[in-house]
């Protein structure tokens, strides 16, 4: 996606429509081939298959995240496999057919995936996830530099989210924008389009090179690559960071209990939040994971629902 175009539309009901192939066909699918078996049958030969939304470069994926198969599999004594995911709706999507029962998603994606799943609990987060922050960032050629003030001189300053349906990378910054404002973001950014990077370190990137002035993303994004060199402090810079919200879960889909029996998803959650295995927490990028449930996530569900692009 290039831009927002204006309307009347929240982002839950823009979103919706991005899925609405996805709703039709998880009514229509309870169980598929992919993995999917009867309380009844032998669940040596079921495999629980996970997947994650794309925050970063895509073409890495399933070796990035084979460490958390690996450790779930020796730890629940089952076959699990990775699925890579191309987009945010796709990962949803995924879920919503019963191709994937398990997903790291991001605050808005769970909580597509809990709606469109009757019986989808958000399981797990990473410890920082409950505090999770958004970065606004500038070219230095901007001449802007870091506030505690919400910088309103990007109105006027070409601009990139993320992805649409990232948390971090554009619902909240959109929900803040809006906070401090009292406009919507087809309102309060005078240079159009608005861009799309698809991804954090993608938008990162772009705001350095000057594709686009400014731009949000994740802070944990920013932070690693500014530490591992692959931003230049002197060609891009943090002028704001948001409040504090929830955002990265693993959410489980109520069919693992038809096929490993039940108990399992409590099973699950109990053997992320008790990891202590390095390369699992690393592929995830977390220091611990800690226990969540749907609850945890009602304020990025109302989100959804207040945040416009008129």
């Amino acid at each position: 996606m290039n831009s927002f175009k204006p309307g009347d539309r929240s982002i839950a009901q823009m979103l919706k429509c991005c899925t609405s192939s996805m709703l039709i066909a998880g009514a229509a699918i309870v169980l598929t081939s992919c993995g999917e078996k009867k309380a009844d049958a032998d669940v040596s030969t079921a495999v629980l298959r996970f997947s994650a939304i794309p925050d970063a470069d895509t073409t890495a994926q399933a070796e990035r995240y084979q460490p958390v198969a690996d450790y779930l599999g020796k730890k629940l004594g089952i076959k699990v496999e990775f699925v890579s995911s191309d987009s945010y709706p796709a990962s949803v999507q995924k879920f919503a057919n019963g191709d994937i029962h398990l997903a790291w998603f991001g605050g808005v994606s769970g909580v597509q995936a809990r709606q469109a799943v009757e019986g989808a609990r958000a399981v797990a987060s990473g410890e920082a996830d409950l505090t999770f922050k958004s970065y606004f960032i500038a070219n230095a050629s901007t001449g802007l530099t870091r506030s505690e003030d919400f910088p309103g001189a990007i109105a006027n300053l070409s601009f990139t989210y993320g992805s649409a349906s990232s948390t971090s990378g554009c619902i909240m910054p959109s929900h803040f924008i809006m906070e401090n404002t009292g406009k919507g973001p087809m309102d309060f950014f005078q240079k159009k389009p608005i861009g799309f990077s698809g991804a954090h370190d993608k938008t990162a990137l772009a705001v350095q090179d000057g594709t686009f002035q400014t731009g949000a993303l994740n802070f944990s994004t920013f932070d690693k690559m500014l530490e591992a060199g692959e931003l230049d402090p002197a060609k891009v810079n943090v002028i704001w960071e948001t409040p504090p919200y929830a955002d990265y879960n693993f959410t489980a889909h109520p069919a693992l209990e038809e096929t490993f029996g039940e108990g399992f998803i409590d099973k699950l959650r109990d053997a992320l939040v008790s990891c202590d295995d390095a390369a699992t927490l690393k592929a995830l990028g977390r220091k611990k994971l800690v226990k969540v449930d749907n609850d945890t996530f009602a304020g990025i569900a109302s989100v959804m629902e207040k945040v416009k692009f008129d």
